[in-house]
């Protein structure tokens, strides 16, 4: 395999560039004539747009910018080119940010990311959603797809432990919070778990780089560092260096659902719209009548500091979705060793239940996911006003609708389409019952006036407007 060739390095207005030539390391050696035309245009049916997105969001690990046009217009000239030779495909980079080199050669794990970008894409465009055996209509095509693109990534490992723990939590988080979580991952890589997150910084590095050092203590050397994005995302929530094993699935429904069928068990630090919207999702799909018996282990923490957050998180919870909801997490403040000790004992739970029915450690098949939470929502000005948000719904149902306008709201936040659509068109409208949007308002509220809305920036000014 050849390593990288730095061909120059730039400076312009402070910004340090590279231009550099990269072969594949670990996946996506070859491609066809057909997939390279794919990842060159622009035009209908080409993926270069979305394409050179990702891969500007993984050169630029490590940002501390949640701003995506901010991120687009400081690297405006970057590109990448294409080449297809007999002896596999090679990547030309232009204008590419130069943290993700060092001493003329690209940092192997940028590298890996850089191809699972790659390979994901042109996978999931070909082989699975765009495929003609897709059926969108369909939950069981849905979750073959999610499969699929999982599987094409290697996520999946035989003989497989029930050892993996999803971690959410906010991207902009206060440090203390940041320490915390590093804190339970590093209890958590003592008790041999690994951890998957949704790979950006925040709450979602915390546990990963807690669990590298609880891991390398316990001499574990095959930890696994899982990050899950999706393309409209990951411009604002680059990879962070410790993610071992990428995954970029087509939207946020799929995204979620590889979450939970992926995963084993569910940590939630403190955040803000997306990491209510994720509650939210794991909350309904616990409610749907058919996964009432199945374990699906969900632990909300955070230092001392976050107890008040917690507290109006679950006020909202059970205000909407009912007491019921409330028997499906626990809330544990400032005590990383309890986190890792509860969570490692309902693995076991977790373990216990898929060996009694036969199903699968590696991939949650028996979860029954109700097509309206696999249905990708574009969050537009038509969209979310028509969201229903009422109490006469199943709690299934408006822990649905309520989690896409929390999906809308992260959107207007960090996706640079979206938001340009807000500047010409003003602030989404959120309708529902009277109490249930002064409970919402109340609860966004809280969000901006603690700084978790976005990291960019000093002033929020919010892309909602909640009525009733």
């Amino acid at each position: 395999m050849q390593e990288p060739i730095q061909i120059v390095t730039k400076r312009t207005a402070g910004i340090e560039t590279v231009d550099a030539e990269v072969w594949p390391e670990g996946s996506l050696e070859v491609l066809s004539r057909r997939e390279v035309d794919q990842l060159r245009s622009s035009g209908e049916g080409g993926l270069y747009p979305m394409l050179r997105r990702c891969l500007l969001a993984v050169l630029n690990s490590g940002s501390e910018t949640d701003d995506t046009r901010a991120v687009l217009e400081r690297f405006k000239d970057f590109d990448a080119t294409f080449v297809q030779h007999d002896r596999g495909l090679k990547v030309l980079l232009r204008g590419a940010p130069a943290n993700a080199f060092v001493d003329g050669t690209m940092i192997r794990g940028t590298r890996e990311l850089l191809f699972a970008v790659l390979r994901d894409i042109v996978f999931t465009h070909n082989e699975t959603v765009n495929a003609a055996r897709f059926d969108p209509e369909s939950s069981a095509s849905i979750t073959n797809a999610v499969f699929q693109i999982a599987r094409n990534a290697r996520l999946f490992t035989v003989p497989t432990n029930v050892n993996l723990v999803v971690c959410w939590g906010g991207h902009a988080i206060s440090r203390g919070e940041y320490d915390y979580s590093k804190k339970v991952g590093y209890e958590l890589g003592l008790r041999h778990l690994n951890v998957c997150t949704g790979c950006g910084p925040g709450a979602m590095k915390g546990p990963m780089k807690g669990a590298a050092i609880g891991h390398a203590k316990q001499r574990i050397r095959d930890g696994r560092y899982i990050g899950i994005s999706e393309p409209g995302i990951i411009a604002a929530e680059s990879p962070n260096p410790i993610v071992n094993s990428l995954v970029i699935m087509p939207d946020m429904e799929k995204r979620l659902e590889a979450f939970v069928r992926i995963g084993h068990g569910t940590i939630v630090f403190p955040g803000g719209v997306g990491t209510a919207e994720e509650i939210l999702y794991l909350l309904g799909i616990a409610l749907h009548p058919d996964n009432l018996n199945q374990p699906l282990p969900l632990i909300m923490t955070g230092p001392a500091s976050a107890e008040p957050y917690f507290r109006q998180m679950d006020e909202f919870i059970t205000a909407t979705l009912g007491e019921e909801a409330r028997r499906h997490y626990s809330i544990i403040i400032d005590d990383p060793g309890e986190v890792a000790r509860r969570i490692r004992a309902a693995l076991e739970e977790v373990r216990e239940f898929r060996q009694q029915h036969g199903d699968a450690y590696y991939f949650n098949w028996r979860l029954s996911i109700d097509h309206e939470f696999q249905i990708p929502f574009t969050a537009t000005h038509e969209s979310m006003s028509a969201l229903d948000i009422s109490e006469n719904l199943p709690n299934h149902i408006l822990a649905a609708n309520l989690r896409r306008a929390f999906s809308g709201i992260v959107s207007g936040n960090v996706r640079d389409d979206t938001a340009s659509e807000i500047e010409r068109h003003g602030p989404f409208r959120i309708n529902g019952s009277v109490r249930i949007m002064k409970l919402l308002d109340t609860l966004l509220a809280s969000y901006v006036e603690q700084r978790r809305m976005k990291i960019a920036g000093i002033d929020y000014t919010p892309c909602y407007d909640v009525r009733s």
